[in-house]
């Protein structure tokens, strides 16, 4: 007897490039390649986005760019649908031994590289020993319980495990992009392996042009199985580059672009609600943002002053002034109600109480608390939340010194824990055991909070273990509560996403990410000319 984690037929719409917009000249770096002029037509789809793609290697890409490009170049086992549950792709099929050590993977036997061999077990075999082997990326993070992977035919992949974990098909089937094996193999390390030329896909499009600060431009696969009726319906997709979300707008009311890819800041987003040439899509993300303090740092190893800081921060006017209403209180939890397997109705945000911050911090015998607070100063929500998480401290009589920082110099003080509150939000955490793991397990891999509690790596241990939600829930809402009660993260808000289109188009389908949107394979395949 075997549990089955699903087991459902691939939709024929889901891999499918549908859309387009009215012709124009993609040879030019500088011509239009949007709809302006017409109606939508199966020709080409003009998607807007404000940075290029800064790594062409699917397993090492990690910016937003770089997914919405490479995630129609290489498939990945599962696809998520709008309430984040798995779906198939390039996986048909997949279950966990009673003993849940042991999980099998049964893949589509109709899909090819653009070279013309066939994606197989080896590929998938290949793209996680790799990563296993070379330990870079959150996916690394994510398999910590593979013993070894092996092709048992070539479609069937076996993963064996150490420990039982009902987390890891859940986590390589939306997370771990396949590559082709006979491609990548060749580099002397694939961490390091540019691929940023002769590229060898196997998604419904692929990449036929590079024009860097312009345009990439993709040409659909005349062949693609997953797609109705063997081929996408859009001939052509172009991801054009903007330098900045204003710019990006008066392309789409120029009708020179048909989508923004990219999340709209919360003020834009309702500067366009009466537009009529735009459609405005809401989604709840399955990310927060929040506050992470440094527990490594005196006086912030002591928990009654983290608990000071979380009374001195004002939810509902951030929610209300800094988000323009499009946010939601998770109740200060890592279980956001994004996850109604796993939400705890019990929780109850922190209260805004200066007086109550004042008294725990004279518990804590601390006096003149001043810290220092990092984010990313491109970010637009956080840029306008963070004076108000100094300026509400501040009547607790907490000084936050704040530190705006370009991302990577943000990302690098992140990853080396240089910090005393970091200022962020977590795109997508839609497994709570094993973000759990990444987040709060002593030694995870974003534990940027520096968190290390042995209960709670217990429970959170005993979370992965479990084969189902139902069996998690318990070991993972008691985790929930220790992080809570020991600020082990200062939840803010969950967002309400706003993405844009021409009204021309309709049936997208919007991803609960921002590094989804509308712009994943699924959402191609199903949007279409609106009548």
């Amino acid at each position: 007897m075997r549990r089955r984690a699903a087991l459902t037929a691939l939709a024929a719409a889901v891999i499918a490039g549908v859309a387009a917009c009215a012709p124009s000249t993609p040879g030019s770096s500088t011509g239009s390649a949007g709809g302006s002029g017409g109606g939508a037509t199966a020709d080409r789809i003009t998607i807007g986005t404000t940075a290029d793609v800064v790594n062409f290697n699917p397993l090492v890409g990690n910016s937003r760019t770089d997914s919405w490009v490479t995630n129609l170049m290489y498939p990945h086992l599962t696809q998520m649908d709008e309430t984040g549950k798995r779906i198939p792709y390039l996986a048909t099929e997949w279950a966990y031994s009673e003993d849940g050590k042991t999980a099998t993977v049964k893949l589509r036997d109709d899909m090819k590289w653009s070279d013309g061999k066939p994606v197989t077990a080896d590929d998938v075999v290949f793209s996680i020993e790799t990563v296993k082997k070379e330990k870079f990326g959150v996916i690394a993070g994510l398999i910590t319980a593979l013993e070894k992977a092996e092709a048992v035919s070539p479609t069937e992949v076996e993963f064996s495990l150490s420990r039982p974990d009902g987390t890891f098909v859940h986590n390589i089937g939306f997370w771990l992009p396949i590559v082709p094996k006979h491609v990548f193999e060749k580099a002397p390390s694939v961490q390091k392996f540019a691929n940023d030329k002769d590229w060898v896909s196997a998604g419904p499009y692929k990449l036929t042009k590079v024009e860097r600060g312009q345009r990439y431009v993709m040409e659909r696969v005349e062949n693609f199985g997953p797609a109705p009726g063997g081929k996408p319906t859009v001939k052509e997709v172009v991801f054009r580059v903007f330098p900045d979300v204003n710019t990006e707008v008066l392309a789409l009311r120029n009708g020179e672009i048909d989508v923004i890819a990219n999340v709209l800041p919360p003020t834009t987003a309702v500067s366009l609600k009466n537009d009529p040439k735009i459609k405005m899509m809401e989604i709840p993300s399955l990310g927060w943002a929040h506050l992470q303090y440094n527990t490594k740092r005196k006086p912030l190893d002591d928990v009654r002053v983290r608990q000071a800081l979380a009374h001195a921060v004002d939810y509902e006017s951030i929610r209300k002034i800094a988000l323009q209403g499009f946010a939601k209180t998770s109740n200060s939890s890592v279980l956001t109600p994004a996850q109604p397997d796993y939400v705890d109705p019990a929780m109850k945000e922190y209260a805004f109480d200066v007086n109550k911050s004042k008294e725990l911090l004279k518990q804590a015998g601390v006096t003149n608390l001043s810290l220092n607070m990092i984010y990313d100063q491109a970010d637009p929500n956080i840029a306008k939340w963070a004076p108000m998480v100094r300026d509400s401290a501040k009547q607790a009589g907490i000084e936050i010194k704040l530190q705006g920082l370009e991302r990577n110099t943000y990302i690098d003080k992140g990853a080396k824990r240089d910090f005393d509150i970091y200022a962020g939000s977590w795109a997508i955490m839609d497994n709570p055991p094993a973000n759990m793991g990444l987040a709060f397990k002593t030694g995870g891999f974003i534990n940027y909070a520096q968190v290390s509690d042995p209960k709670l790596d217990d429970l959170i241990d005993e979370g992965q273990r479990a084969l189902s939600p139902a069996e998690a829930k318990a070991p993972i809402q008691e985790a929930a509560k220790i992080i809570h009660e020991q600020v082990y993260d200062n939840v803010l808000y969950v967002e309400t996403f706003n993405i844009a289109h021409s009204t021309k188009w309709t049936n997208f389908k919007p991803m609960p990410s921002e590094l989804l949107s509308i712009v994943n394979p699924l959402s191609l395949a199903q949007a279409k000319p609106a009548s």
